[in-house]
């Protein structure tokens, strides 16, 4: 629906009724905009817990008939409680950036009040991805890389104080190309894109139970998030967990 927000619909089920609820909307950055803004909730003292819920249901704006982008997505949630606690675990900090002037990279241009439903909306596919592949996979490494290095420097980090790379499962180039520019091995980098594809805002809460459930991820190992969607948006988190 348009509207109420689905935070709302979740929180009705949860019987969450002393909670407040909004959608975020930043594609695949969009996790990690939730948690950079559940994040700044509780060092104000606003809010003491906050759920963070990463999810798509991307097959039902994917056109079968374009085998480029078609293959690529999967639909998903993860969700992560943030909580005000005392000790050194917790968000060390997050980087959130976007360039609106780049939207046209990924885009569904259908649907909404620039090309409302119609028979002739349907005709032309535009409700459909449209993705321009080889510009997005320049713009994407150059900027994961950028943010990463971002929230390394803004705690005084370096690549090899970083236990676990966790980034948005975009696609397997990308996330190659990605931890060879970091010079993270790969045996460091989460990837779980041949088991549920690109999940968008869903991929690295996703990621990060899987890694949590198989032991990788125990407390006080260093999480480096990052991420990079339509918008454009991109972004990174450092985690101590």
């Amino acid at each position: 629906m348009l509207f109420p927000a689905t935070a709302c619909l979740v929180q009705a089920q949860l019987g969450a009724t002393r909670a407040f609820a909004f959608d975020v909307a930043a594609a695949c950055t969009g996790f990690l905009y939730g948690l950079a803004v559940a994040d700044q909730y509780v060092k104000s003292g606003a809010a003491r817990t906050l759920l963070v819920i990463g999810a798509e249901v991307l097959s039902r704006v994917v056109d079968w008939n374009d085998r480029t982008t078609c293959i690529l997505f999967g639909d998903g949630a993860g969700a992560v409680v943030v909580r005000a606690e005392s000790g050194e675990r917790g968000v060390l900090s997050t980087h959130l950036h976007a360039d609106g002037t780049l939207w046209d990279f990924i885009h569904v241009p259908g649907g909404g009040s620039k090309h409302p439903p119609s028979e002739q909306m349907l005709q032309q596919r535009l409700q459909f991805i449209r993705m321009r592949g080889s510009e997005t996979f320049k713009v994407a490494v150059r900027a994961l890389e950028d943010t990463a290095w971002e929230a390394l420097k803004a705690n005084g980090l370096t690549v090899g104080d970083v236990d676990w790379l966790i980034p948005h499962q975009a696609n397997r180039r990308i996330l190659e190309a990605v931890s060879d520019r970091l010079g993270v091995p790969r045996d460091r980098v989460v990837m779980n894109l041949a088991k549920v594809g690109n999940t968008s805002a869903a991929s690295i809460p996703i990621a990060l139970d899987d890694a949590v459930r198989d032991g990788r991820v125990v407390p006080d190992r260093v999480l480096l998030f990052a991420a990079f969607g339509a918008g454009l948006t991109w972004g990174s988190a450092l985690v101590r967990w």
